[in-house]
């Protein structure tokens, strides 16, 4: 029963200071509701203005093409005659920013579970500090590091692969002993490490105690917990991780044009892991000097503009893919 103090203090009107509060607190809401939406308009602005000028300037250029643009190798941009195509740039990108995401994803996600469900806390912190470091390295020190060291050491064992694994097309034996997507995809997943370990772990600390408590209670084991419990709850996280490392994998520029080793003009297409090749970004980087028309400009912003595209669609699928397990959840 309420006593006849609560009945007072129920039946009071709001005071002019209560009053205060509650239009502030709401004002508050209004300004911060407008700066979030004014902020999500100005990324769609931008992303939108991105689309446009990529569009703009390569369209005259599409349009003096003489080449498959999305099925030919062939590259040459003399004037009068356009000849050039994303074919080869295309497949590079995808395999290097594949294999990297092969390396990188189960060694994150081993990382992450070791560092939120195994090791002590008091050790878990500094070494997830560690970690996270390795994202402040700069691209041009993996590169370097990438060519002139960890090139050298892979050698032997890409070796090994050729001879096991030739007859394969993938691990086919091409005469190129540095500079190799192998190489270069090694370094990628280092580079991409940190992110995939950081998200994935913040996803994974957030699984309700409840469930790990019960499924321990139950007499399962600390990997049965994580196999039943966590990575069911934390599938969509470790999805939304991935497409970022993936996304820094696809737009990398400085080590991969340091790493990679460019073929001759002309060169058969070969589609080994030992080949060398140029992405989408490492074929403009490395062709900046010939920036000197409208017409080759043109060109490398086509090659530009089907890496943005790319990384869209991959972002648009790993949306679908996160919304569909929210779905199911």
């Amino acid at each position: 029963m309420p006593n006849a103090a609560t009945l007072e203090f129920a039946d009071r009107p709001a005071t002019p200071a209560g009053r205060g509060i509650e239009c502030g607190s709401q004002r508050g809401d209004r300004i911060f509701a407008g700066f979030a939406k004014g902020s999500g308009i100005a990324i769609i602005a931008l992303v939108a203005m991105v689309a446009a000028f990529l569009i703009k300037t390569a369209t005259p250029s599409l349009y003096h093409d003489h080449a498959r643009f999305l099925y030919s190798r062939q590259w040459d941009l003399t004037p009068g005659n356009l000849h050039f195509g994303v074919a080869g740039m295309f497949y590079t990108t995808c395999l290097i920013a594949a294999f990297a995401m092969l390396l990188a994803v189960p060694i994150a996600v081993g990382i992450a579970l070791f560092l939120t469900f195994w090791m002590p806390r008091k050790y878990a912190g500094p070494l997830a500090a560690l970690i996270d470091l390795l994202a402040a390295v700069p691209s041009i020190v993996y590169g370097i590091w990438g060519i002139y060291v960890l090139s050298p050491k892979l050698q032997p064992f890409a070796g090994k692969l050729e001879d096991a694994l030739g007859w394969c097309p993938l691990f086919a034996h091409t005469g190129v002993s540095r500079g190799t997507i192998f190489t270069g995809g090694v370094v990628l997943g280092i580079m991409i490490l940190p992110i995939i370990t950081a998200v994935s772990r913040e996803v994974f600390s957030q699984v309700p105690q409840p469930q790990v408590e019960a499924a321990l209670g139950l007499g399962a084991t600390r990997w049965e917990m994580v196999r039943l419990a966590v990575l069911p709850f934390g599938r969509s996280g470790v999805v939304s991780a991935a497409m970022l490392g993936l996304g820094r994998a696809l737009g990398e520029t400085i080590a991969i044009t340091l790493i990679l080793s460019t073929p001759p003009t002309g060169a058969p297409f070969k589609a080994s892991l030992f080949n060398g090749g140029e992405t989408f970004a490492s074929k403009i980087a490395n062709n900046a000097q010939e920036f000197d028309s409208p017409a080759k400009t043109g060109a490398f912003i086509a090659a530009g503009l089907m890496l943005f595209i790319l990384t869209f669609a991959v972002n648009a699928v790993a949306r679908i893919i996160v919304n569909s397990d929210k779905g199911k959840a």
